[in-house]
C-alpha cells in the first residue's frame, strides 16, 4: 500500500504582476516545487476581478504548493508582508502527499 507524507498545502491568489516577486519568495524560503495557474478570477479585497476582460487588467494568478511544515512557517513569514501591502490571500491546510517518483517537497 502506498503510504502518504503530512504536509502544508499552500494556495496564494496574487496580482498577476506581483507574481515574479512571490515566486521569488517562494525559492528563498526552500520551496521546491509549485503550481501556477494564469487569468483567475473572482471577488475579494480589490473588487470583482473578471479574467474575461482584455483591457490592461492583468487579472490575478493563483499559486498552489505543498511543503513541510517549517517550509510553510517560512513563506507564511515571508509572505505577511507582502500581502499586506500589495493584497491578496493565502491560505494554509493540512494535507497528505502521496508518495511516488522523485518528490518535489
Amino acid at each position: 500500500m502506498d503510504s502518504t507524507l503530512p504536509m502544508k498545502r499552500i494556495e496564494i491568489v496574487i496580482d498577476a504582476g506581483k507574481l515574479e516577486e512571490l515566486i521569488g519568495l517562494l525559492m528563498e524560503a526552500g520551496a521546491k516545487g509549485y503550481t501556477v495557474i494564469r487569468k483567475a478570477g473572482g471577488l475579494g479585497s480589490r473588487g470583482k476581478r473578471s479574467p474575461d476582460v482584455v483591457l490592461c487588467d492583468e487579472g490575478n494568478a493563483v499559486v498552489i504548493l505543498a511543503c513541510k511544515e517549517d517550509q510553510a512557517a517560512r513563506i507564511a513569514q515571508g509572505l505577511r508582508p507582502r500581502l499586506k501591502k500589495f493584497g491578496g490571500m493565502c491560505l494554509i491546510s493540512n494535507c497528505e502527499w502521496l508518495e511516488g517518483p522523485a518528490a518535489s517537497y
